[in-house]
């Protein structure tokens, strides 16, 4: 507890995190039902990208393949100055325990579930990681209920504003 007329440290913001890639249309297209950060094994020249921004998680799904996890179909767009250039659209080993993987192999089995990567970004000590969902496709009934629920919303905080 401080003193009177002391003032306490504030924590200090977060100035390694960024987000590089998003995939926004996932929550549309998808009803997420849980999410998991892996960690992603990239090459220098991939980091070098990322850290100017250049790559897309849209089109990119992962996938269990002997006990392992992959991102596939991930682009990450060459680095200009590499000596070594790496492969745009290659697949990408996710780091993650043996025990959340079999959990994800698991509900992967299930009907209709699939792995969909949400947002790729550094965290607080500079890495690259990447949250994927666990998720279930939407009907396209399901996609219109949500269209529906958030033009309501947009709508109501319209009348509050102007409703004064």
């Amino acid at each position: 507890m401080p003193y009177l007329g002391q003032t306490m440290a504030k924590k200090p913001e977060n100035k390694n995190y960024k987000v590089i890639a998003e995939n926004r249309r996932a929550r549309y297209d998808y009803a997420i039902e849980s999410d998991l950060e892996v960690g992603i094994m990239l090459h220098g020249s991939e980091v070098k990208s990322l850290r100017i921004g250049q790559s897309n998680i849209a089109d990119s799904y992962a996938s269990v393949d002997d006990g392992e996890l992959w991102l596939t179909n991930a682009y990450i767009a060459p680095y200009e100055r590499a000596m070594f250039s790496h492969e745009e659209r290659r697949k990408r080993k996710l780091l993650v325990s043996r025990k959340e993987i079999a959990k994800l192999w698991n509900a992967t089995k299930r009907e209709g579930m699939t792995l969909v990567p949400l947002v790729m970004y550094f965290n607080d000590r500079g890495l690259v990681k990447l949250k994927i969902g666990v998720a279930k496709g939407k009907k396209n009934h399901d996609k219109r209920a949500t269209e529906a629920k958030r033009d309501w919303g947009r709508q109501k905080q319209r009348l509050l504003r102007h409703g004064d």
